[in-house]
């Protein structure tokens, strides 16, 4: 059996770039990786409380910016950031998007331009500066959070499963260019869990949703997560160019 590789640093020396990690899925991802002993850093446009915590307990292993995903310069210089503090990149999680529910016949040339920027845009952003590094380095992994919005269509959100079955097709195609350098690439498709992007959602929908679902229920964080650790993982060591569906079956 072959070794695995780590990409030329040590467990602890890992480091790893989220975007949107203040809050939900993102947050428990920089928690999650911080606890096993990744270096970590993340962006969003403010920082809230857990991120100002973390910047003291964990203040040489967490690193904050403020970005903006619509701001593509910001994202680069974030990019930039990270590498001049912690030397190197092994692992991108795009995670962070922007949800906005209106029919498309009443949707702005704005709001069209702005979920595509913000949803397809700056993962591609992101993932071109740091897929350069990872180059240079030896190797990484860039994994992309997509949606069943990008499998399944639902009334209200043409323009964002636009962007996010993009987001898969860039996936795809981007991990047969990066595999020569030993960089795995993968998307991550959730289904409906509770998050900051369903709190919207009526218990009237929610019931609807779970009705539909054979497992009979909504998701956690917990399990979307779950299924983020274990395709970064040395287990998940010979998957890329895959998207992985974690919805209960709703898609099935």
């Amino acid at each position: 059996m072959s070794a695995v590789p780590d990409y030329g640093t040590g467990h602890r020396d890992r480091v790893a770039l989220i975007s949107g990690g203040s809050k939900g899925l993102g947050r428990l991802l920089v928690e999650r990786l911080l606890m096993d002993g990744w270096r970590v850093a993340t962006f969003s446009r403010s920082a809230n409380a857990f991120v100002k915590e973390l910047q003291v307990t964990a203040e040489d292993r967490f690193l904050w910016e403020a970005a903006d995903l619509t701001d593509p310069d910001s994202l680069r210089a974030t990019v930039r950031t990270v590498l001049r503090r912690f030397g190197r990149i092994d692992l991108l999680i795009n995670n962070a998007g922007v949800l906005h529910q209106e029919l498309f016949l009443t949707t702005s040339a704005k709001q069209t331009s702005t979920l595509i920027t913000a949803n397809l845009l700056a993962p591609i952003t992101l993932a071109h500066a740091c897929a350069r590094a990872m180059t240079k380095q030896g190797g990484g992994q860039i994994l992309n959070v997509s949606s069943i919005n990008a499998i399944r269509g639902y009334r209200g959100v043409a323009v964002y499963s636009a962007a996010k079955a993009g987001l898969d097709g860039f996936s795809r195609s981007l991990a047969r260019e990066l595999g020569a350098f030993d960089i795995r690439v993968n998307s991550i498709v959730p289904g409906f869990f509770d998050s900051d992007m369903t709190a919207d959602v009526t218990e009237r929908n929610k019931e609807r949703i779970q009705g539909r679902t054979p497992l009979g229920r909504l998701g956690t964080v917990y399990e979307i997560a779950d299924a983020v650790l274990y395709l970064i993982s040395p287990g998940a060591s010979f998957i890329t160019g895959q998207t992985i569906v974690v919805d209960g079956g709703i898609t099935c």
